[in-house]
């Protein structure tokens, strides 16, 4: 049976979630916006991120090897926005080389509208065995074929003409 928590307590501070998105790691807390790098969503739109690395709840702490299995963080987006202007400026001394540039981050605003974590059951015995049973099987057959396949030749391997080699060339005295 697949269990499914949400984690979105606004009251409780020491809820959140470290997720990667665009490259970056973020620390996600519900009922907060966040400016992440441009997403291709509309307004009003909700997206589901589930590279989920971490979540902390009530006292309890889940990190994920590297992501947590079936746990999402669900974002309304909220606006698309440029970030501020940073200004780039070259310049080489003495050489009367300089050059100016700009430039705006293309960002996207974003509210962590949920949380959730959702935890599958634990395997049982019987398919645990039929797994660990096949698995054996599978790897009798490679075995086997190995076997076989060094058997079947008889005799030496020659080497190709190309690898022959001939003896160095030396230098007659004049």
């Amino acid at each position: 049976m697949a269990k499914s928590s949400v984690v979105s307590n606004p009251d409780d501070p020491g809820v959140f979630a470290i997720v990667e998105a665009s490259g970056q790691q973020f620390w996600l807390q519900p009922n907060r916006y966040y400016d992440l790098d441009r997403i291709d969503a509309k307004v009003d739109e909700t997206i589901t991120l589930k590279n989920v690395l971490l979540v902390k709840d009530a006292g309890k702490t889940t990190l994920g090897r590297p992501y947590i299995k079936d746990a999402s963080v669900e974002l309304k987006v909220m606006a698309h926005r440029r970030g501020p202007k940073v200004i780039i400026y070259k310049m080489r001394p003495k050489k009367k080389t300089r050059r100016k540039n700009g430039h705006r981050q293309e960002l996207t605003r974003v509210m962590v509208q949920s949380i959730s974590i959702g935890t599958k059951s634990t395997p049982s015995k019987s398919s645990t065995s039929s797994k660990a049973a096949s698995t054996k099987i599978a790897a009798d057959k490679v075995s086997s074929t190995k076997s076989s396949s060094t058997q079947t030749s008889g005799t030496k391997p020659t080497k190709p003409k190309s690898a022959e080699t001939k003896p160095p060339a030396t230098k007659q005295p004049s």
